[in-house]
Order: structure tokens, then C-alpha cells, then sequence
């Protein structure tokens, strides 16, 4: 079964896709593929600087993931034709990977897809998760952790779905408004779920 991890932004799922792998969980974040997509000699980067310039272009040969950042968050145009080159290439590369063949059980993999809803690639999964957390609380990480003001966390999540819909397309959500240990003890809670829907489904087959 295909799985996939959504949620909005500081809502701590790096954190949480962390405790999932402690849980023995193959986990592949898109963030992930985004970064190797645009590093030195990534597939992205000449479409990239084809498209917004030599601006963009790290000194080692790579997308200056700043300079990105800054040219697109305030033009929709721009943001949608890197949504354009990039979107297409993790999508591939998500659907290319597997659960590693010597991945202790439980062997199944999740994908961390933070804009699952807004790329419109649910269809591509069969049990949809959300890590979620209140929106003044997801203000304030941004607040805390990034040294962003609050005009800015909130022109952040404005960009994203509300994360409240995002829960409510989903089979099972995680609120994540405690501590960490709460947000691990969440984690091993997931994982006994998934493990009975697979079974579940498993039997279903048979």
C-alpha cells in the first residue's frame, strides 16, 4: 500500500518523520528529492536557470535555494513555473522508489509530500496522513525557530493550504500541540495503525 505524510508548515513533521524511522519506518521526504534535484549536477538546475537566470546559481553549480526562494514566494507566475520543472521530477522519482529490500519489518515506506494536496498527486496513494498543529502555534514556531516576522509566517501559511483541510481529505491525523515525547508516542501509535490496515488488507486479498 502507498502512504504519504502531508501536513503544514511547521507543523513538525520532520520531527515526526524522524521518530518513524527510529520505528524501523523507511521514510522519503520530497523536500528531500527537491534538494538532490537542485544540488551540483541535479536534473532541475539547468531548467531552473534557463528560466529565472544566472542569479540563481550557487558558486559550486547548484540552485542558491535563497535567491530561488526570493524570486518566487512573491510572484505566483514564477512560483507556478517552478512548480512546473520541479513538481514533475519528484513525482517520478517518488513513484521510482521502494521499501529498501533489507528494511527490518514493519517494511513499508511513507512519503513526507508537504504540498501532497496542492500538486494534486493524492490519487497517486492509498491511506493519506496529516501531522497538523493550530495555526497561532505553527505562527509562533516560525516565529521562534526561523527568525521570521509575523507578517511573514503568516504570508508563509497563506501559500499553502489551510492545514485544517488538508486533515479532513486524510485517513488519519496526528495533532501535534504537546511536547516531543507526546509527538513520539503519537508516532508508535501510527504505526500500529498502519500496521493493522495493511494487515487488513492483506487478508482482504487473500
Amino acid at each position: 500500500m502507498k502512504i504519504a505524510l502531508t501536513g503544514g508548515i511547521a507543523c513538525g513533521k520532520s520531527l515526526f518523520a524522524k521518530f518513524l524511522r527510529e520505528l524501523g519506518i523507511h521514510v522519503l521526504d520530497a523536500d528531500d528529492v527537491v534538494h538532490e534535484l537542485e544540488a551540483p549536477g541535479g536534473a532541475a538546475v539547468s531548467a531552473i536557470v534557463a528560466r529565472f537566470g544566472s542569479d540563481v546559481l550557487a558558486p559550486d553549480g547548484g540552485i542558491d535555494r535563497a535567491a530561488l526562494a526570493a524570486r518566487v514566494f512573491s510572484d505566483p507566475a514564477a512560483r507556478v513555473d517552478l512548480e512546473a520543472i520541479v513538481f514533475p521530477l519528484v513525482r517520478s522519482r517518488l513513484r521510482e522508489s521502494g521499501t529498501p529490500a533489507a528494511s527490518p519489518s514493519p517494511s513499508f515506506t511513507i512519503h513526507v509530500i508537504p504540498l501532497l494536496f496542492e500538486s494534486h498527486w493524492e490519487s497517486d496513494y492509498d491511506i493519506l496522513l496529516c501531522i497538523a498543529s493550530p495555526v497561532d502555534l505553527q505562527i509562533s514556531r516560525m516565529m521562534q525557530s526561523r527568525g521570521y516576522s509575523r507578517a511573514h509566517a503568516e504570508a508563509r501559511l497563506a501559500a499553502q493550504w489551510p492545514v485544517s483541510e488538508k486533515a479532513a481529505r486524510c485517513h488519519y491525523t496526528v495533532m501535534n500541540d504537546s511536547t516531543p515525547e507526546h509527538l513520539r508516542d503519537e508516532a508508535q501509535r501510527l504505526v500500529a495503525w498502519l500496521k493493522e490496515q495493511i494487515e487488513n488488507e492483506c487478508r482482504r486479498k487473500e
